[in-house]
């Protein structure tokens, strides 16, 4: 999303509605809420601009919660109505709140098709691996075995990757935080907004009703250092509470965690290139615990045009070419039918 220039300064308070929000206590929604809520009057764009657009589910309450322009859609079609918004008025700042299910299962096709054409919009997917609204059941991104009131001895089915599902789509800027890591989620949003193109953002979000503990090894304070990897564009693939841990290829070309010493200088350590073949960035969406720690910030960013740029510069020419189009002409030429 490209920046626009606001003239009032505005506070989260300005962001935030009067209704009740109603997730349960605890959830990790809450912590995006909140984030969000702080980062956007930062962004210096004007109130107005902004549309937040989601589907059904938890995070579906998103729009009632921030005090912008919202559409509450129907399952899974988000991303179509958030593309018809911004190809419609191609000024405003669009943010597409979607979970797991809601993006995933029913709303697959949209997903995939809005960051293939790379649409100038943000893609926000609150991912708590469960469905919520609905109880309890399995998700797309449930682990294999999950025991959920639809699969009571176990999910037999292999769960999605998202960050390699958006990958394989073309998503153009692809990154990952975690609902309380509050700082660097602000970070990744704010740079989301600053891409041109479609930005896909996968935070892991808790459900403490229905799937609590699911991100405990990196989520909670104890063992973020250790468990999760933190990208930065150049640097190192370091981590651990004294960042003497980190990831390189072994001799079969496969990546394995070292620990700097013995001979292992942070010269044999992988270094994170977001412009990077698809293949490093493939690579790094997959590691995941307990041989891996989960990484988390920026994996993707390249530029390639966007689809609504395109079709402005579509519609110039042929209008430069033709002349405005007349609707009312359109409709009575060619043949035409009388219907009795």
């Amino acid at each position: 999303m490209s920046s626009v220039s606001g003239t009032t300064k505005l506070s989260k308070k300005d962001f935030a509605t009067d209704q009740e929000v109603r997730w349960c206590p605890g959830c990790g929604d809450y912590a995006i809420l909140s984030a969000t809520q702080q980062l956007l009057p930062e962004l210096g764009i004007p109130r107005e601009k902004f549309v937040i657009v989601s589907g059904i589910g938890c995070a579906s309450r998103f729009p009632y919660y921030m005090n912008v322009y919202g559409f509450h859609t129907v399952h899974g079609r988000a991303p179509a109505i958030a593309t018809g918004i911004k190809l419609t008025n191609p000024d405003l700042s669009v943010w597409i709140v979607s979970g797991d299910g809601d993006a995933l299962s029913i709303g697959g096709n949209h997903l995939i098709h809005v960051m293939r054409r790379n649409v100038d919009l943000n893609l926000l997917l609150f991912d708590n691996r469960i469905y919520g609204l609905t109880k309890g059941q399995y998700s797309p991104t449930s682990e294999t075995g999950k025991k959920t009131k639809s699969t009571p001895f176990g999910s037999i089915d292999r769960p999605f990757n998202p960050l390699v599902l958006a990958l394989g789509a073309g998503a153009t800027f692809v990154a990952r935080s975690v609902d309380v890591y509050t700082p660097h989620l602000k970070q990744v949003l704010t740079a989301a907004q600053t891409h041109q193109g479609t930005s896909f953002v996968q935070i892991y979000q808790n459900c403490n009703i229905f799937n609590d503990g699911a991100f405990k090894s990196f989520r909670e304070k104890e063992g973020r250092e250790e468990n999760s990897l933190v990208l930065e564009h150049g640097q190192p693939l370091l981590f651990g509470k004294g960042r003497d841990r980190g990831i390189r290829l072994d001799s079969r070309q496969r990546p394995e965690v070292v620990r700097l010493g013995g001979g292992v200088t942070e010269q044999d350590l992988l270094v994170h290139d977001e412009q990077g073949p698809l293949g490093y960035t493939a690579m790094l969406a997959a590691l995941e615990p307990p041989e891996f720690p989960v990484p988390v910030g920026i994996l993707r960013r390249v530029t390639v045009p966007t689809f609504d740029s395109g079709m402005r510069r579509q519609i110039d020419e042929i209008t430069a070419a033709r002349g405005r189009g007349d609707l009312a002409r359109a409709l009575a030429s060619g043949n035409t039918w009388t219907i009795k």
